[in-house]
């Protein structure tokens, strides 16, 4: 079976691709294994400074799980806990927790699990033909809470409810409406618009990305700041792409950042 999780690092942006081209690109097990593993190689690789992830060709970014095999990997309970907590989840964790920031480059059919991996991207760029959605009220099994809490934080409880409980796909400007991505361009640029926002990100300095990345997340929690944390958002005072920034500012010149 030529499926698999293809990764290309280049320059400091890494390409992550989903590859099941003949089912478009719909997410076995083996895939999330090797999401997983994936983003864990990224995670040890200190050069990468912004992550795409995309599908195979230009038809699907991924039509969600395959659902030819739930009848294996879902045949009882413990089986289905196992699969979407060992295998599901750890892939969708690995994105979500990614330290640096990821694009989704949507083309074509994001839908179930391909919704689910492009929602927990920082920032989903879909070309106008892209479809979105959740139909599975028509197969007979709803949606792992532990993977709805994904969308729910993203574009919240009426949203969510309105795509599983009408199992309506979505055009892509609606999907824009609702928050579902960051932005909406022609079908041929998506890639490039993609690589574009890469560009502009691994441009600025690493730690700044990871560190805004970071306190998002901290701050939606709704936690006040402690008086430690406020110090620590200080923490770029002591860097050397601080120091950078300035003298390339005062300098009228590119800043050439080091991730220190």
């Amino acid at each position: 079976m030529n499926t698999r999780i293809d990764l290309d690092i280049d320059q400091g942006i890494a390409t992550v691709t989903l590859h099941n081209p003949t089912k478009l690109n719909a997410v076995n097990a083996a895939m999330w294994r090797g999401l997983s593993a994936t983003m864990a190689r990224i995670a040890g690789d200190d050069s990468v400074r912004c992550v795409i992830v995309r599908g195979a060709g230009e038809n699907a970014f991924a039509a969600g799980g395959d659902i030819e095999e739930f009848r294996n990997v879902r045949a009882t309970v413990d089986d289905a806990l196992h699969y979407h907590e060992d295998l599901v989840a750890s892939a969708l964790n690995a994105i979500r927790d990614c330290a640096v920031p990821t694009v989704a480059a949507i083309r074509g059919a994001c839908v179930g699990g391909g919704l689910e991996i492009a929602g927990c991207c920082d920032i989903r760029i879909a070309g106008e033909s892209a479809r979105f959605g959740a139909p599975i009220n028509r197969l007979g099994f709803s949606m792992y809470p532990g993977e709805m809490a994904g969308l729910l934080a993203l574009v919240g409880p009426a949203v969510v409810l309105e795509i599983l409980l009408e199992g309506r796909i979505l055009d892509a400007r609606e999907a824009l409406q609702k928050g579902l991505l960051t932005r909406v361009v022609d079908d041929e640029r998506v890639f490039e618009e993609a690589a574009v926002s890469a560009e502009r990100i691994r441009a600025g300095a690493p730690l700044v990305a990871r560190w805004h990345k970071q306190w998002v997340r901290r701050l939606t929690t709704g936690v006040p700041l402690s008086e430690e944390e406020k110090r620590r958002a200080f923490d770029f005072l002591a860097t050397e792409d601080y120091r950078e920034g300035l003298a390339a500012f005062s300098e009228k010149r590119a800043p050439a950042f080091r991730g220190r």
